[in-house]
Parts: C-alpha cells; structure tokens; sequence
C-alpha cells in the first residue's frame, strides 16, 4: 500500500491555482486509471485503485495547504505505513514551467505545505516537484501561486499532467527514472531526424533504358591498284 498525496487548497476558488498542480496531478491519475470515487476520508478526500500490481490510496487533504500534514498523517497512521510509503505531488517555483523531478527525502524548501508534513511525519517521504516558474521577486511569490494558471500555460500544463498519469506506475513501482521519462515523452517528444521516406509508388517512374549502339563493323580492305585508285579518283 501506498500514499499519493497531492497539495492544494480546497473549493472551487483555487481549483485553477498553481498551487493546486498536485490535485490536478492526481486528479488526472484517478480519472486514467479507474480508480474508486472520491470520498471525504482523513480531513480530505481520498480514492483508492491499484497502479501497475500496487494498490495506491490517492489523497487530497482539505485542511489547506499550511496544515497538509495533518491529513497526510491520519491516512499513514490507520493503514501503518512509514513516511518511505508517501509521495507527495506539489508546486516547485525553483523549476520552470513544465518541467518535473523526483526528490526522496530533503528539506521543505519553505514550502508551507512540505513544512506542515514535516512535522507531522518527518522528512523521509518522496516528492514530485512540478514546475510552476517564479515570478521574479521573492515578495511576489504567494501572489503567485495563489493565481491560476494563464491561457498560455493550458498546453505544457495538460502535457505534464498526461505525463504524471502516463508513468504513474512506475512511479508506484520505485522506478523514478521511467516515471520521469514518461513526462518528457508528453513534455519534449524526440522530433525525427529527417523528412518523410519518398512513396515508392508516387515516384516518377524511370526512363527505359536505351539499347546499346552496335559496334561499327570493320571496312573490307583496299585491295585495288594505285593505278585503279587514281582512276576511281577522277570518275
């Protein structure tokens, strides 16, 4: 049994907010992957299904993000797990929009929603950074990440959330590197090397091969006298 436990604030108001990037996440892995209803379950709401063979509980607390840890917390103590069985999905203003990293353990970064669940369960817990960007100015970050995401956003947006959903059971398998990979194949798709193979039947078609000149043949010999040839020479 694991915990994916995605950060945001509750209620329609910051349903759009950079902040809210780890309840879309697993929103959209709930949605792919058939998982059971949402249901109001340890201060949030909580989906159970399975990824890959590992059955996963996805959570949204609902205590807000600055007491995120109280919810995540409750779910890890009634199913006794240990903090190494969480995977939190949060905003990562240090990362540039669309860009995502797995980190296991480590600092909270003065994030308020990683420092709630510091204290609730220490730092041994996993967490996918998703990129958000910064907004230039320290003073201007809860602004920020309080405000939705722009029109122009929507695209990278909907990639990276294809992505999370897409590789979300390697994720669950401890495979870190093939849930990242995932991303960048909706993210940054290689691009072809070249340009399209020419169809062979809407070539032209090659001209006919032109039938060899014969040889010259050789003249007969001369075999006239000079007298003759002076002769034949005034004819």
């Amino acid at each position: 049994m694991l915990i994916f436990a995605g950060l945001g604030n509750p209620g329609a108001k910051y349903a759009g907010n950079r902040h809210n990037i780890g309840f879309m996440a697993v929103d959209r892995i709930a949605s792919d992957h058939g998982f059971g209803p949402w249901k109001a379950r340890f201060q949030g709401q909580a989906s159970e299904g399975k990824l890959g063979s590992t059955r996963v509980l996805l959570l949204k607390p609902g205590t807000f993000m600055n007491l995120s840890g109280q919810s995540v917390g409750e779910a890890m103590r009634f199913y006794k797990l240990e903090p190494t069985d969480i995977t939190v999905f949060h905003d990562e203003i240090d990362l540039a929009p669309g860009k995502l990293r797995v980190k296991d353990g480590g600092g909270h970064a003065g994030h308020n929603g990683l420092r709630s669940i510091h204290q609730h369960i220490g730092p041994h817990y996993s967490r996918v950074r998703m990129g958000v960007g910064h907004p230039g100015r320290k003073e201007a970050v809860p602004g920020y990440v309080l405000s939705d995401f722009a029109k122009a956003d929507q695209e990278w947006l909907d990639d990276v959330l294809r992505g999370v959903s897409d590789g979300a059971a390697h994720l669950a398998e401890g495979d870190n590197g093939r849930f990242q990979n995932a991303v960048a194949l909706r993210t940054a798709p290689p691009r072809s090397s070249g340009g399209k193979s020419p169809d062979p039947k809407s070539a032209p078609p090659e001209p006919a091969a032109r039938a060899p000149k014969p040889d010259p043949q050789p003249e007969p010999p001369d075999t006239r006298s000079a007298l003759q040839k002076l002769a034949d020479r005034f004819r």
